[in-house]
C-alpha cells in the first residue's frame, strides 16, 4: 500500500541524492553473512558458559569473600554509561539546535537502545539466582538506593525506546513507500509506520513531541548516572563513599558515550559509504568534544584522589595505595594514559586530529572508561573497612559472557542497518530546506555536497 505525502519538504525524500542512506537496506553481500555468524558463535559460546554458572553456582566466577563484586558489575556501570551516547549527542544538543548533530543522532540513539538492556542484564548475571529478581518488585523497598536504580534504569530504557521509534516513523513510511522488498519487510514497515503520510501537521506533532522527550531524556541522563553512583557512594566502604562520586560517574558515562558515537559513525561511514554524510567537520566536532571531555574527567579523578590523598584517613588509604602503588597499580595508570594522556596529545594536534586518530582515541577512551569502573569497584572490596585484604581474578566464564554481552549488541546493532536507514534521512532533508537565514552557510557545510571540511580524511 503505497501513501501519498503532502506538504513537508521531507516527503520527497528516499530517491537520487539520499539514495545512498537506503541502499544497505536493498544489498546484504557476504560480509554481512560472514559478521552475523561469527558474532552469533559468540554469543553462543557466553550463552554456554552462564548455563554453565547457572547450574554449578557462582563458584565458577572469580567472585568471593570479600570481593563480592566483579566484571559482571563493571559491565553494568559501563553499559549503562555506553547508553548515554544517544541522549547526549541526539536529545541535548537537539534542544540548543547543534545543526552538526543531524548525521550522528541515528547511530547514537540505536548506541543507547542496544546498550541499555545489556547494562540493566549484568545484574542478573551477577545474580546467583536470578529468579530472585522479583524480590525486588513484590518486596522492594524504596529506603534502599538500588530501588532507586531499578525505578530509574527501567523509566530511562522506556523513554529512550519511545524517543528512538518517534524519530525512526518518518524514515520507516518511506522505506514503506519507496523500497522494492520482501513482503515480510514490506508488512514490518507498514506496521511500523503507524499510517504516516508525511503531512505538514504529522511533523510539527512530531517536532514538538520531540522537543519535549529531549528535555525529558536530558534530566533523565543526570539522574540516572547518579543513581547509579549512588549505589556506591551511599554505602561507607572506603573509595566509595563520596560526595562527588555522582558528576564523576556522569562526567564518565558521557565521555565513553561520546567515544562510542565516534566509533560506530566512522565504521558506518567505511562500510556503507556515507562520505556526503558523515564528513570530515562532524567527527572534527565530535573528537573536540571528547577532549574537553578527557579534561574534564581527568579534573574530577585528580579531585577525587587529591582530596582522600590529603585526608588520609587509614581506611581509605588503603583502597589509594592498593590503586597507585599496589596490585592494582598497572591498571590505574594504565586508566590514566587511555583517558587523558592518549587522547590530549593527539586531539589537541590539528595534524593528528584527523578520523582515524579520533577512532585511535575513541577506543583507548572506552578501554580506559572500562577500566576506571574496574578500578573503582575492585579495590575497594578488596581492601574492606574490617577483615583483612583480598583478592580477585576474573575467570573463564566471567570473560566468556562479558564477551559475548558485547557481541551481543553489535549484532543487534548490524541487524538494525538492515532494517533502517542509518542516517536520520527526514532530518537531512529537514536541514536542507528550512535553515534560519543567520545559519545557512555553517549549516550547509554539514550537508551532501558541500566542500567545507576542517578535518583530513587520514
Amino acid at each position: 500500500m503505497k501513501h501519498e505525502g503532502a506538504a513537508h519538504p521531507s516527503a520527497a525524500l528516499g530517491t537520487g541524492e539520499d539514495a545512498a542512506l537506503f541502499g544497505p537496506l536493498l544489498r546484504t553481500g557476504k560480509g554481512f553473512y560472514v559478521t552475523v555468524a561469527v558474532l552469533v558463535i559468540i554469543v553462543a559460546w557466553g550463552v554456554y558458559a552462564y548455563v554453565r554458572q547457572l547450574v554449578l553456582g557462582l563458584g565458577v566466577t572469580g567472585m568471593n569473600r570479600p570481593v563480592f563484586w566483579g566484571v559482571y558489575i563493571t559491565n553494568f556501570v559501563f553499559f549503562i554509561g555506553l547508553s548515554h551516547a544517544g541522549t547526549l549527542v541526539s536529545a541535548i544538543l537537539r534542544i540548543v539546535k547543534a545543526e552538526w548533530r543531524r548525521p550522528f543522532t541515528r547511530a547514537a540513539e540505536a548506541v543507547t537502545v542496544f546498550s541499555l538492556p545489556f547494562g540493566a542484564g549484568s545484574i542478573i548475571l551477577d545474580m546467583g539466582r536470578p529468579d530472585r529478581l522479583l524480590n525486588v518488585i513484590f518486596y522492594g523497598r524504596f529506603q534502599s538506593a538500588i530501588m532507586w536504580d531499578v525505578t530509574c534504569i527501567s523509566l530511562y530504557l522506556l523513554s529512550s525506546v519511545f524517543y528512538f521509534y518517534l524519530a525512526l516513523i518518518p524514515d520507516i513510511a518511506m522505506c514503506r513507500d519507496r523500497l522494492n522488498v520482501g513482503s515480510l519487510h514490506a508488512r514490518l514497515y507498514e506496521f511500523l509506520a503507524l499510517g504516516w503520510t508525511g503531512t505538514e501537521r504529522q511533523y510539527r506533532r512530531l517536532d514538538r513531541l520531540m522537543n519535549i522527550m529531549a528535555v525529558w531524556l536530558t534530566m533523565l541522563v543526570v539522574v540516572v548516572h547518579t543513581v547509579v553512583a549512588w549505589i556506591f557512594g551511599m554505602t561507607i566502604v572506603p573509595g566509595w563513599h563520596s560526595a562527588i562520586i555522582g558528576p564523576y560517574f556522569l562526567v564518565g558515562a558521557i565521555f565513553s558515550g561520546v567515544g562510542a558515537v565516534i566509533i560506530t559513525t566512522v565504521i558506518l561511514r567505511r562500510v556503507y559509504h556515507l562520505e556526503d554524510y558523515i564528513k570530515p567537520i562532524h567527527i572534527n566536532a565530535m573528537a573536540l568534544f571528547l577532549l574537553s571531555l578527557s579534561l574534564l574527567w581527568f579534573y574530577f579523578t585528580f579531585v577525587e584522589y587529591f582530596t582522600t590523598f590529603y585526608g588520609n584517613e587509614p581506611a581509605h588509604m588503603l583502597v589509594f595505595n592498593a590503586k597507585f602503588w599496589q596490585e592494582f597499580s598497572p591498571l590505574f595508570w594504565l586508566m590514566v594514559v587511555f583517558c587523558f594522556v592518549i587522547p590530549v596529545a593527539i586531539l589537541s594536534n590539528p595534524r593528528t586530529r584527523t578520523i582515524a586518530g579520533a577512532v585511535v582515541v575513541s577506543v583507548f577512551v572506552n578501554v580506559g572508561m572500562w577500566l576506571e569502573r574496574y578500578v573503582v569497584i575492585i579495590p575497594s572490596m578488596a581492601r574492606p573497612r574490617m577483615g583483612g585484604i583480598g583478592s580477585y581474578t576474573p575467570t573463564w566464564v566471567e570473560w566468556a559472557i562479558t564477551i559475548a554481552c558485547f557481541a551481543f549488541f553489535i549484532l543487534l546493532y548490524v541487524l538494525f542497518t538492515k532494517l533502517f536507514p542509518v542516517v536520520a534521512v527526514w532530518e537531512m532533508h529537514e536541514a536542507r530546506e528550512r535553515s534560519i537565514p543567520e545559519a545557512v552557510e555553517r549549516v550547509r557545510s554539514y550537508m551532501p555536497g558541500a566542500t567545507a571540511s576542517s578535518l583530513p580524511e587520514e
